[in-house]
């Protein structure tokens, strides 16, 4: 059975879910959603079928699990002072 968790993903994680009875991994996209995320999932393969077509699916905060998080360089870049 499948287990979502609950962090919030952000553009550019990787994320799975489960659709019609299959699990789906897809790409976090940039949105003004506030309760879901929508994904990009055409690289898996048969997505036309399982989507009816579009590359991109809306998935409830509730719904899904991260599988890949993005580095982000800007919490590691040392933000020290200008002059030295």
């Amino acid at each position: 059975m499948f287990k979502p968790d609950r962090n919030k993903a952000k553009p550019g994680d990787i994320i799975e879910f489960e659709q019609n009875g299959i699990l789906v991994q897809g790409e976090v996209l940039p949105s003004k959603t506030t309760n879901s995320i929508v994904a990009d999932i055409s690289g898996i393969k048969g997505y036309e079928k399982l989507n009816h077509g579009y590359m991109n699916t809306v998935v409830s905060h509730k719904s899904y699990r991260i599988i890949d998080q993005t580095y982000d360089a800007v919490r590691e870049t040392d933000l020290g002072s200008v002059y030295g």
